[in-house]
Protein backbone atom coordinates (compact mmCIF):
# COMPACT_ATOMS: atom_id res chain seq x y z
CA UNK A 1 0.00 0.00 0.00
CA UNK A 2 1.16 3.93 -1.31
CA UNK A 3 -0.14 6.88 1.07
CA UNK A 4 0.19 10.18 -0.49
CA UNK A 5 -0.58 13.19 1.36
CA UNK A 6 0.15 16.67 -0.21
CA UNK A 7 0.92 19.01 2.28
CA UNK A 8 0.50 21.85 0.60
CA UNK A 9 -3.39 21.42 0.27
CA UNK A 10 -4.21 18.81 2.62
CA UNK A 11 -5.30 19.74 5.96
CA UNK A 12 -3.83 17.78 9.23
CA UNK A 13 -7.48 16.22 9.66
CA UNK A 14 -7.76 14.92 5.94
CA UNK A 15 -4.18 13.24 6.68
CA UNK A 16 -5.39 11.84 9.50
CA UNK A 17 -8.66 10.35 7.65
CA UNK A 18 -6.03 8.84 4.93
CA UNK A 19 -4.28 7.10 7.49
CA UNK A 20 -7.08 5.91 9.12
CA UNK A 21 -8.42 4.35 6.23
CA UNK A 22 -5.67 3.10 4.96
CA UNK A 23 -5.38 0.54 8.62
CA UNK A 24 -9.07 0.03 8.12
CA UNK A 25 -10.73 2.39 10.24
CA UNK A 26 -14.10 4.79 9.33
CA UNK A 27 -13.15 7.94 9.76
CA UNK A 28 -16.33 9.10 8.04
CA UNK A 29 -18.33 10.16 10.61
CA UNK A 30 -15.83 12.24 11.92
CA UNK A 31 -14.37 13.76 8.76
CA UNK A 32 -17.65 14.88 7.59
CA UNK A 33 -17.78 17.66 10.41
CA UNK A 34 -14.71 19.10 9.57
CA UNK A 35 -14.10 22.10 7.69
CA UNK A 36 -12.31 22.44 4.04
CA UNK A 37 -8.66 23.16 3.63
CA UNK A 38 -7.79 26.83 3.70
CA UNK A 39 -6.77 28.48 0.34
CA UNK A 40 -3.06 28.51 0.66
CA UNK A 41 -1.86 31.79 0.48
CA UNK A 42 0.57 32.37 -2.13
CA UNK A 43 4.26 32.59 -1.22
CA UNK A 44 6.73 34.37 -3.06
CA UNK A 45 9.47 33.03 -5.04
CA UNK A 46 12.29 33.44 -7.24
CA UNK A 47 10.09 34.91 -10.37
CA UNK A 48 9.23 37.64 -7.67
CA UNK A 49 12.62 39.05 -6.74
CA UNK A 50 14.04 42.07 -8.74
CA UNK A 51 16.75 42.22 -10.77
CA UNK A 52 17.84 45.58 -10.85
CA UNK A 53 21.66 45.67 -9.63
CA UNK A 54 21.30 45.82 -6.00
CA UNK A 55 25.49 46.32 -5.76
CA UNK A 56 28.38 45.46 -7.56
CA UNK A 57 26.46 43.38 -9.86
CA UNK A 58 24.42 41.37 -7.98
CA UNK A 59 20.17 41.31 -8.15
CA UNK A 60 18.23 39.86 -5.58
CA UNK A 61 17.93 36.54 -7.84
CA UNK A 62 21.61 36.07 -7.34
CA UNK A 63 21.66 36.33 -3.76
CA UNK A 64 18.43 33.81 -3.31
CA UNK A 65 20.25 31.68 -6.19
CA UNK A 66 23.70 31.70 -4.09
CA UNK A 67 21.94 30.91 -0.76
CA UNK A 68 19.62 28.06 -2.40
CA UNK A 69 23.03 26.45 -4.13
CA UNK A 70 25.51 26.32 -1.34
CA UNK A 71 25.12 23.61 1.90
CA UNK A 72 23.54 24.27 5.10
CA UNK A 73 27.20 24.92 6.94
CA UNK A 74 28.35 27.21 3.92
CA UNK A 75 24.98 29.20 5.25
CA UNK A 76 26.12 29.20 8.60
CA UNK A 77 29.39 30.80 7.69
CA UNK A 78 27.56 33.45 5.49
CA UNK A 79 25.42 34.41 8.30
CA UNK A 80 28.16 34.22 10.78
CA UNK A 81 29.91 36.77 8.17
CA UNK A 82 26.71 38.95 8.22
CA UNK A 83 26.56 39.23 12.15
CA UNK A 84 30.48 40.25 12.21
CA UNK A 85 29.94 42.84 9.71
CA UNK A 86 30.89 41.57 6.46
CA UNK A 87 34.13 40.94 7.44
CA UNK A 88 36.31 37.69 9.65
CA UNK A 89 39.33 35.76 9.80
CA UNK A 90 40.13 32.40 8.91
CA UNK A 91 40.79 31.70 12.80
CA UNK A 92 37.72 33.57 13.87
CA UNK A 93 35.63 30.87 11.93
CA UNK A 94 37.74 28.04 12.10
CA UNK A 95 37.01 28.89 16.13
CA UNK A 96 33.01 29.75 15.94
CA UNK A 97 32.53 26.88 14.31
CA UNK A 98 34.87 23.82 15.45
CA UNK A 99 31.96 23.43 18.61
CA UNK A 100 29.11 25.13 17.08
CA UNK A 101 25.57 23.82 18.23
CA UNK A 102 23.68 23.43 15.62
CA UNK A 103 25.87 23.27 12.66
CA UNK A 104 29.84 22.60 14.04
CA UNK A 105 32.08 22.23 11.11
CA UNK A 106 35.88 20.77 11.56
CA UNK A 107 38.55 23.03 12.10
CA UNK A 108 40.36 20.81 8.94
CA UNK A 109 36.85 21.30 6.87
CA UNK A 110 36.49 25.30 7.45
CA UNK A 111 38.82 26.05 4.36
CA UNK A 112 36.51 23.87 1.98
CA UNK A 113 33.50 25.09 2.94
CA UNK A 114 34.71 28.63 2.13
CA UNK A 115 36.04 27.36 -0.72
CA UNK A 116 32.65 26.51 -1.98
CA UNK A 117 31.07 29.90 -1.26
CA UNK A 118 34.07 31.12 -3.71
CA UNK A 119 33.13 27.99 -6.21
CA UNK A 120 29.06 29.07 -6.13
CA UNK A 121 29.42 32.82 -6.16
CA UNK A 122 31.54 32.62 -9.30
CA UNK A 123 29.09 30.27 -10.62
CA UNK A 124 26.27 32.09 -9.93
CA UNK A 125 27.36 35.58 -9.30
CA UNK A 126 27.93 39.29 -11.45
CA UNK A 127 30.59 38.65 -13.93
CA UNK A 128 32.61 41.10 -12.62
CA UNK A 129 35.79 41.45 -10.38
CA UNK A 130 33.55 41.78 -6.58
CA UNK A 131 35.42 40.99 -3.74
CA UNK A 132 31.80 39.86 -2.39
CA UNK A 133 32.27 36.25 -0.87
CA UNK A 134 36.14 36.03 -1.71
CA UNK A 135 39.01 35.66 0.74
CA UNK A 136 41.76 38.79 1.07
CA UNK A 137 45.22 38.34 1.85
CA UNK A 138 47.68 41.30 2.61
CA UNK A 139 51.23 39.70 2.04
CA UNK A 140 51.67 35.80 1.90
CA UNK A 141 48.58 33.93 3.62
CA UNK A 142 50.53 31.41 6.57
CA UNK A 143 48.85 30.34 9.69
CA UNK A 144 50.26 32.97 11.43
CA UNK A 145 48.28 35.48 8.56
CA UNK A 146 45.55 33.70 7.25
CA UNK A 147 43.24 35.21 5.05
CA UNK A 148 39.76 36.99 5.92
CA UNK A 149 36.89 36.62 4.37
CA UNK A 150 34.20 39.62 3.50
CA UNK A 151 30.55 38.94 3.18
Amino acid sequence: MRLTIDTQTDTYEQAIAAVQAAYGLNPAAEASGWPDAPVPAARPGPETLDSEDIWQGWTERMLFDTLASVRPGARAVLRRLVELGGTATFDSLQEHFADHPQTPIPPKKIGGTLTSLRAVRRRVGPHNRSNLLHGTRTGASTRSNPPSWRA
